[in-house]
């Protein structure tokens, strides 16, 4: 595999190594704080999105090799190296999971070496393509993938940098492409919650970068999910997408210690914030 080592612009804040410093990763520029931390001043509620969008990865991916018994994935737009990347999350139940990574700018292709880490039995493969050219991530991904079989594609956050209805058709192309049986993981940014401080926040980002964004309505997120069947709860708030799986949501009280408890009356579940990162996880039929 050949990785474009293309000039590197320190001067341009770009949203991969953002949401690296709000994960509390350390691959970004001075640009990138200033930025960040002047969006985050605006909407604090940003820094709660990025942890509740990881953990929502983390959830699928736990889900798509258990339940759905997906063995390869596709992730498209995956951004800098942080904790619980895709691969990290599937070869520790699967070891022989195949993922291939896509992604444009040029700081994560110069990490691409730890994002394949693989383990001996699977595959790990990142290529340098654009979500605009969707026929050039299905042509070099099937050097890993096998699209004869199911194949479970990530698409976190990267939607909202295609601002035109274009992007409908982009991502119905990559589903046209999986088998059945396949899965599409998907979630954007919205204004459900805090229209004014989310508006702004993109308002915010388009002046400084060079790479827009849009937010999206739930209804004009659910049209990504047209033809394929949306699992339950369907499409919400990413941290009320099957909390439990990662220990969020459980029972109030549920740390008390063990005993003869049966007299007291269940307590009802304590359920997540909500956020304005809406998505869900549907499967092609």
């Amino acid at each position: 595999m050949s990785l474009k080592r293309s000039r590197i612009n320190s001067n341009v804040p770009h949203s991969a190594r953002i949401w690296n410093y709000w994960l509390g990763g350390k691959d970004y520029y001075e640009v990138d704080r200033r930025v960040g931390d002047q969006i985050a001043a605006a909407n604090p509620a940003i820094l709660e999105i990025a942890r509740v969008q990881r953990a929502f990865l983390v959830r699928a991916v736990e889900y798509l090799v258990r339940e759905a018994g997906i063995r390869q994935f596709l992730d498209v737009g995956t951004g800098l190296p942080s904790a619980d990347n895709t691969h990290e999350v599937a070869q520790r139940l699967l070891p022989e999971a195949r993922i291939v990574y896509v992604d444009h700018d040029p700081v994560v292709l110069v990490h691409a070496e730890a994002l394949l880490t693989s383990t001996p039995e699977g595959a790990t493969d990142y290529i340098d393509a654009d979500l605009r050219d969707p026929e050039a991530i299905l042509r070099e991904a099937s050097r890993t993938l096998d699209f004869a079989q199911p194949v479970g594609l990530i698409m976190l956050g990267i939607a909202a940098h295609v601002t035109d209805d274009s992007v409908y058709d982009i991502v119905g192309r990559l589903v046209e492409a999986l088998p059945s049986g396949s899965h599409l993981v998907f979630c954007d940014s919205t204004e459900v919650f805090h229209p004014a401080r989310m508006r702004a926040m993109v308002e915010q980002w388009n002046a400084a970068s060079e790479n827009p964004r849009v937010n999206r309505s739930p209804e004009q997120l659910a049209r990504f999910f047209d033809g394929l069947d949306l699992l339950e709860p369907g499409l919400g708030s990413t941290s009320r997408w099957r909390p439990a799986a990662d220990g969020s949501g459980r029972l109030a009280g549920s740390g008390a210690p063990s005993g003869s408890l049966e007299h007291l009356e269940p307590l009802e579940p304590v359920e997540p914030l909500e956020v304005d990162n809406f998505g869900g996880v549907a499967v092609k039929r």
